[in-house]
């Protein structure tokens, strides 16, 4: 009898072993298997451990569970196994930019926590499963871009996404009448009388002749459904006049289709979370970037939009990205900037092609000053003061003297109006969002003071704030204290970019002092407690006239452990006292 009930037991456990979803080590572990072996984006996936929440491109939420997977331009071919659904807390998927193939799998509509699912720019096949449409929290979906087929569906969170959301499949439909198999003629049924059968042939040849003269117009309406452009909505907008608010400029949205050959993946610069950014040239020759705002962020009115853009157009510094237009339909939100030929400072650090040399140390030394500046102005010289909140290399625009231009900014306010301005959901980037903001959402111009510390960790090291984060998790440390303890211990070596390395001799030609400079800054600008941080206007102050008072200021406050919740450190209280931003940063905008 107790043999039978401990083998009763063992299958109750087998059978929930089955219902019960695998760890999420287990989800990933399969989720790669999808992929193959090799691939670059897998090589800090350790299947071996416990929690994948130190991994590369996985981002984990309270309790230890995985709420962002971002393995968007990677590379990957292969399949998406359906083991992802086990990740029951996971809000973000994002694999836009490869060659994955086969079907979506209909598992993903039980990811009940999904809020965005990118998988633009790929090679799926098939139907789109009808299950996405139960998750209900979805607000980000792009499936454009693939080899999708058949009937778009409309339940739903379906219902809240525009044709664009599905645009160029060239096999989908928006609902039945459009199948193709809807228009094939019907089979006639077998054992009919002859006469019945020489009306038929009759009726064919008639059938025929009309078919005749109709296959040109077939033609040609097929043509036309597979053109693009069907995939744009222009409504009302396209005969627009031309208008000016100030000196900034109305596009139509045609005009922009033609500059980017219809917003080709070709012309696509980059993406973030705000929306797609994509380089484009006008009929008259002018290069532009244009960034088309994501239609599930698009929260404001004509009229809201349009006072934000124009408080966007009044932030004007040498320093600032200088907005140059808009477009503005009933679906469709985009801004229009120049183009900048050297790219953003991302670009140069980790993608700089053979004909270009890596950056030197002056030319970094003068990036950060300027990209200070820039936000400074931001907080100080703007009323109301925009606060960036996406602080990071790739927002860092550099212009054909490879002087630092701010870009992004005030696209928050433009996103973000229908929330409150004081505690909003998190915008930005891991590794680049300290934590009040990650934890409670509240933000302020500390916020941008963080990014811009972690910023300067990137000029110095080469590398990305979410690989610094890797490094410091190895040694289970904040980046913050990772990099205060290489200066402690002299050692600063690991954390320079070696490209720097092969140019100079760090401790002969003067370089080392220049980068300790920039690593205390940023290490005060990356401090745990915002009220702590120095301004902006003060780090330009330090850049110009040195650091010392205030590295030692804070040496002895740390010292002393004197650090007072609640309230402004002493050093700040004076640094902000006497930074004032010189008159010559305010003219020339950009």
């Amino acid at each position: 009898m107790a043999a039978r009930r401990r083998f009763l037991l063992l299958l109750l456990l087998c059978r929930l072993a089955a219902v019960l979803p695998a760890s999420e080590v287990e989800a990933l572990k399969g989720f790669m298997g999808g992929f193959g072996d090799g691939n670059a984006a897998f090589q800090s996936w350790d299947t071996s451990m416990d929690t994948p929440c130190t991994w590369f491109h996985v981002t984990c939420g309270q309790g230890s569970q995985v709420i962002r997977l971002d393995l968007g331009n990677q590379s990957l071919s292969g399949e998406l196994k359906p083991d992802i659904w086990q990740l029951q807390a996971l809000q973000s998927l994002e694999l836009y930019g490869n060659n994955i193939s086969g079907k979506i799998p209909s598992e993903l509509g039980r990811l009940a926590s999904l809020q965005t699912l990118d998988l633009y720019l790929n090679n799926f096949t098939g139907e789109i499963p009808n299950e996405l449409g139960n998750l209900s929290k979805l607000s980000n979906l792009d499936l454009s871009h693939n080899n999708l087929s058949g009937i778009i569906p409309t339940n739903g969170s379906f219902s809240h996404f525009t044709p664009i959301s599905f645009s160029n499949n060239p096999r989908t439909f928006t609902n039945s009448s459009d199948s193709p198999s809807n228009n094939s003629a019907a089979a006639v049924p077998s054992g009919r009388s002859s006469a019945s059968s020489i009306g038929t042939i009759a009726g064919g040849a008639a059938a025929g002749a009309a078919m005749l003269f109709a296959a040109p117009i077939v033609v040609f309406a097929w043509w036309w459904r597979r053109k693009p452009h069907d995939q744009f909505f222009d409504l009302l907008e396209e005969e627009t006049p031309e208008v000016h608010m100030g000196q900034l400029r109305r596009f139509t949205l045609r005009e922009l289709q033609v500059a980017t050959d219809n917003f080709s993946p070709n012309n696509l610069l980059g993406r973030g979370g705000f929306g797609k950014v994509y380089k484009g040239r006008l009929l008259d020759g002018s290069l532009i970037a244009i960034k088309r705002l994501n239609e599930d962020r698009i929260g404001t009115g004509e009229r809201q939009f349009l006072m934000e853009v124009e408080l966007i157009s009044m932030a004007v510094h040498q320093n600032l990205l200088r907005l140059q237009g808009y477009c503005m339909t009933p679906t469709e939100r985009l801004l229009v900037y120049p183009y900048m030929e050297n790219k953003s400072l991302e670009t140069r650090l980790r993608e700089c092609s053979d004909s270009q040399p890596p950056l030197d140390w002056p030319t970094r030394r003068k990036i950060a000053l300027g990209s200070a500046r820039g936000l400074s102005y931001l907080h100080e010289g703007c009323d109301p003061k925009i606060i960036h909140r996406d602080v990071k290399a790739a927002n860092i625009l550099l212009d054909e003297k490879l002087e630092a231009v701010v870009g992004d900014f005030g696209l928050a306010r433009i996103m973000d109006y229908k929330v409150s301005h004081v505690v909003t959901g998190v915008m930005g980037t891991l590794g680049h969002i300290p934590m009040e903001y990650l934890t409670a959402g509240r933000t302020s111009d500390k916020t941008d003071v963080f990014g811009y510390g972690i910023m300067l960790f990137e000029l110095i090291s080469g590398k990305r704030g979410f690989d610094l984060v890797g490094l410091a998790n190895e040694e289970n440390a904040r980046v913050h204290d990772w990099v205060k303890k290489l200066l402690e211990e002299d050692r600063l070596e690991v954390l320079i970019d070696p490209n720097l390395l092969e140019i100079y001799n760090v401790r002969e030609q003067g370089v080392q002092e220049e980068v300790r400079l920039l690593v205390q800054i940023a290490l005060l600008c990356t401090q745990e407690s915002a009220p702590s941080r120095p301004r902006m206007s003060t780090v330009v102050t330090m850049l110009e006239d040195g650091i010392t008072e205030h590295w030692d200021a804070w040496e002895r406050k740390t010292i002393v452990q004197a650090n007072l919740q609640g309230g402004q450190g002493v050093s700040e209280a004076r640094n902000d006292s006497v930074a004032k931003l010189p008159p010559d940063t305010l003219s020339g905008p950009r």
